[in-house]
């Protein structure tokens, strides 16, 4: 069972740093889209075995090396998961697809100045690829430069409206500003959105379990997960209600 603190960083700010930095940077069809947090455990164990294997015979293959990274980010390994990238950055530095996947591992792994200097390096102020903002605003919540954020985020909407893991992220930074109603307000409308994922629903869970709504958290959560893991779930949401600085409790990732 995870540590309850564990459990925030793959729930909560998932959105951010699990979420917004991996389901929701893909575009329709582009690279690295597989949820490779909503895996069951054994089955994700098994693709990262099948991925390091790939990887190791061919670390410039950029398609393997965003898959690689994605699978290392959700088994909790950010720091390699940076590394695995820096051989296909070298290969192909203006790929959009590469850099965005180097940005969401880097600002897992806390490097957050690091990521924006990548991302801004392959954002077109006249055509911005909605993925890059995404990931540029999910570095900026981190950093605590939540307008600045948001401002991103509404951006990408207007390049991929109806994209989930947009709606997700800008909720979650409602959320870090402790604005819980907005956050579930723009969570509700995630659940309903093309892309929606079982982190955008245990994010929402989370949220409403800290309004106190728990008998609606646990349902949420139910739907979701087995029995075991929503108890831990529902542990952790009361223990931060027990808290005043909660959300400096939270980092994203």
């Amino acid at each position: 069972m995870s540590h309850p603190y564990r459990i925030a960083r793959t729930l909560l700010l998932a959105g951010v740093a699990a979420i917004a930095l991996s389901a929701c940077a893909s575009n329709r069809g582009q690279l690295g889209s597989t949820d490779y947090a909503g895996m069951p455990a054994a089955q994700a164990q098994s693709n990262l075995g099948q991925l390091t294997e790939r990887y190791r015979r061919n670390p410039k293959d950029r398609v393997v090396a965003i898959q690689y990274s994605a699978a290392l980010r959700a088994a909790g390994q950010p720091t390699q998961a940076a590394a695995a990238l820096e051989t296909a950055m070298m290969a192909y530095p203006k790929d959009i697809a590469v850099s965005v996947a180097y940005g969401k591992a880097l600002t897992a792994a806390g490097r957050f100045d690091q990521s924006l200097t990548v991302l801004d390096n392959v954002i077109r102020p006249d055509a911005p690829d909605w993925n890059a903002l995404l990931v540029k605003g999910a570095t900026l919540d981190q950093m605590g430069r939540n307008d600045e954020a948001r401002r991103l985020y509404a951006q990408a909407a207007t390049i991929a409206p109806g994209e989930a893991s947009i709606e997700t992220n800008l909720g979650l930074s409602y959320a870090m500003t402790n604005e819980l109603p907005r956050a579930e307000q723009h969570l509700r409308r995630a659940v309903g959105m093309q892309g929606a994922n079982t982190q955008t629903r245990q994010n929402l869970a989370l949220v409403v379990g800290l309004q106190g709504r728990f008998d609606e958290c646990r349902q949420i959560y139910a739907a979701e997960l087995p029995p075991e893991q929503v108890e831990s779930n529902m542990a952790y949401v009361r223990a931060l209600l027990t808290q005043k600085n909660r959300w400096d409790l939270i980092e994203q990732g």
